[in-house]
């Protein structure tokens, strides 16, 4: 078998470009502290819309963003206690979606069988989680860990991402470290080399070994004593459908993804770092501000040259689908298998899907090899 790591020419798998998501995951759809008690919020998840709202209680829910009777929009109704009034006649549901009151309605009239899809959800990480599928696997699907969330001697950055492309563009963006030439005026990195690959159903598993020199080497203390220059290795793994990357012992990244249609996604990242800045400095009072300092002149920046690539590729793309490329990365290849392959799922039977999600972890690992895909 030839080398998983060997860069060679390969037509890009078209068919990427154009499948839908497994709702079966768990997806971000705002930061927590966006949403507050009695607040309600219009989130769309591949083509679905939902009114997502904070009860009273501080929990939060989710349903259809259409209400059962006439369709009006429930993200512009209003919370009361622990139920969604819709804005139009009053009927109000509970956080089951189900038809609990009816003003106009005498008390002891029985009620129209009038029910909202709820969608399951939960908050982690300071982020507000939907899972759009299956309601019965929900259980079953676990959230991505974040190991370094609210442990001392990392400083987190939040990074929101907003881009008109499809998930399959952005996510193989954030596979492709190739792509450093971009970032060359902001002192990125250089030489990278793939040293190792890896895929099964669920993921895709990537070692890089990239260079750093300049202004971000000494921000995260990778050089060498009188050195801004450092060479290190980047782990990515992508299981379907988020990233985890960490760059060795010195920084790690969560990527949340939201596929909010075919045309447009969102991110939700963590950037967690190590810093050579004194503790009082990161756990302080200053460190809000520190964190806005380094997204606006730093990771932004780096997002802002990326978005410009994703729109650009998904402008091409949507003028003509049909048009050949050539992809070298044979991470890229792998990636493309997985997103397709895990669209493809749906048309399991919903039994073994859910014997699938009873798995509690990845199968081994299988190397990818460079075989044309078809």
């Amino acid at each position: 078998m030839e080398s998983s790591a060997v860069l060679k020419g390969q037509p890009i798998y078209r068919r990427a470009r154009s499948v839908g998501i497994n709702p079966n995951y768990w997806y971000p759809v705002l930061w927590a502290d966006q949403l507050k008690p009695g607040d309600i919020v219009s989130v769309q998840v591949w083509e679905s819309s939902l009114a997502v709202y904070r009860n009273a209680d501080g929990t939060v829910n989710a349903l259809a963003d259409a209400c059962p009777h006439k369709g009006v929009e429930l993200h512009r109704g209003e919370v009361q206690g622990n139920n969604l009034v819709c804005p139009y006649h009053g009927w109000k549901f509970n956080n089951e979606g189900e038809c609990v009151s009816i003003p106009y309605f005498p008390k002891d009239q029985k009620l129209p069988c009038a029910q909202a899809r709820s969608y399951p959800t939960q908050e982690a990480y300071g982020i507000v989680w939907v899972f759009p599928g299956e309601p019965a696997l929900a259980d079953r699907q676990p959230l991505p860990q974040v190991p370094e969330y609210g442990q001392p001697g990392w400083f987190m950055v939040r990074i929101p991402g907003h881009f008109q492309a499809h998930f399959s563009i952005c996510n193989e963006n954030t596979m492709d470290v190739f792509h450093g030439f971009l970032h060359k005026d902001l002192q990125g990195w250089y030489d990278p080399k793939l040293l190792d690959l890896k895929q099964d159903e669920h993921g895709v598993a990537a070692d890089y070994q990239v260079s750093y020199e300049g202004f971000l080497s000494k921000l995260l203390g990778l050089g060498a004593k009188g050195s801004d220059s450092t060479t290190r290795t980047v782990s990515i793994h992508y299981r379907y459908p988020h990233y985890a990357t960490a760059l060795e012992s010195v920084s790690s990244l969560y990527l949340m993804r939201l596929p909010v249609g075919p045309t447009e996604t969102k991110s939700f990242s963590l950037m967690f770092l190590k810093l050579p800045l004194p503790q009082w400095l990161l756990s302080g009072p200053l460190a809000r501000v520190l964190e806005k300092v380094i997204l606006n002149s730093i990771f932004l920046k780096f997002l802002h040259q990326d978005v410009e690539m994703m729109e650009s590729e998904q402008r091409n793309y949507s003028i003509d689908p049909q048009r050949n490329y050539v992809e070298v990365n044979p991470a890229i290849i792998a990636l493309q298998r997985v997103i397709v392959g895990q669209y493809e799922r749906l048309e399991v039977p919903p039994s073994s899907a859910l014997e699938t999600a009873k798995e509690s972890s990845i199968k081994p690992s299988q190397e990818v090899s460079n075989g044309m895909l078809v």
